[in-house]
């Protein structure tokens, strides 16, 4: 707060008490020459009369003590501009304090689970219920209360990872955060292959996920390899697998994070896709972290006799 604004809020507040202390004072009292309390003339029907008696001295008083009241308010808590107060009190204080009380009592519910492995973590129920809570408050806003995300928001119930699906992996997700970025192409690959050099792509990319046929152009998709070839190769690989070290995801495998209708890959491909999964570590801390990295690998990791998941 500038010293302008932190005077005219301490003027502001002194003038509404003592004007109010003023206005109270003048008029309880009386004054010489006026009416008797009785003698207003206001009269009705003949018999009804209006007098102008003065409030009660107690109700008067009243009004004064809650004005005291509000001074000592104001000096112990602080109400003046930037003026703190004798009280030292403030808002950002009183919850840091009750923040710090909750997370002691919560650090006795997690002391057992410190520094355990994700994957241990993962087969103890109690660990993974903790687990769940803390991302239902955490991290549902985004991937669900299901966890099976949306569009532009990750699946985490599968087994398909753009940033790696082992339990170290994920818990650096969860403690470190990712950022993905797909580059805007459009401009370039119309300059590569002209104005349907998009749709070229896309052409190519859906028949990497359908190799064996499904309705497709050929032509089209031996256009879109060539330019596949020279531009989106170097992050999704030739085969289009997509690279877990850069978060490129695999285009074989059916799964879309932005749609696969060509309107949402039009999109994606000519002007490209950003994404940011937020660092959760400083917030959480470590166990926390582990504890809801043990849950989310636990979604895609439910044991199936003769199953094999995808790391």
């Amino acid at each position: 707060m500038t010293t302008a604004w932190n005077w005219y809020v301490i003027i502001l507040v002194l003038f509404n008490l003592l004007g109010v202390t003023w206005l109270l004072w003048w008029t309880a009292k009386r004054r010489p020459g006026d009416p008797k309390p009785e003698d207003t003339s206001h009269y009705w029907d003949g018999d009804i009369t209006e007098y102008n008696k003065p409030m009660p001295r107690w109700w008067i008083n009243g009004f004064y003590i809650a004005i005291a009241f509000a001074f000592g308010y104001l000096f112990w808590y602080g109400g003046f501009g930037t003026y703190q107060g004798f009280g030292k009190w403030s808002s950002q204080g009183e919850h840091d304090a009750q923040a710090a009380v909750a997370n002691a009592r919560l650090e006795k519910t997690f002391a057992p689970y410190k520094g355990q492995a994700i994957d241990v973590l993962a087969r103890d129920p109690q660990a993974v219920t903790l687990g769940k809570s803390i991302f239902a408050n955490t991290c549902a806003t985004c991937h669900g209360s299901s966890a099976k995300g949306a569009v532009g928001y990750p699946n985490l119930t599968d087994d398909i990872w753009h940033w790696g699906g082992s339990p170290e992996q994920v818990l650096h997700t969860v403690v470190e955060g990712r950022e993905g970025v797909m580059p805007p192409w459009g401009k370039v690959l119309q300059g590569m292959g002209g104005p349907d050099a998009v749709d070229y792509v896309i052409a190519y990319v859906h028949q990497l996920g359908e190799p064996a046929g499904g309705n497709r152009n050929d032509y089209a998709a031996a256009r879109g390899k060539t330019l596949y070839e020279g531009v989106c190769v170097a992050c999704h690989g030739k085969d289009g697998k997509g690279d877990q070290k850069v978060g490129a995801p695999d285009l074989t495998d059916g799964y879309w994070l932005y749609g696969d209708g060509r309107e949402a890959l039009r999109t994606t491909i000519g002007e490209g896709r950003h994404g940011v999964m937020p660092a959760w570590g400083k917030v959480l801390g470590d166990t926390r972290s582990r504890l809801v990295a043990a849950y989310v690998w636990s979604l895609s990791h439910q044991a199936k006799p003769g199953a094999q998941t995808q790391q």
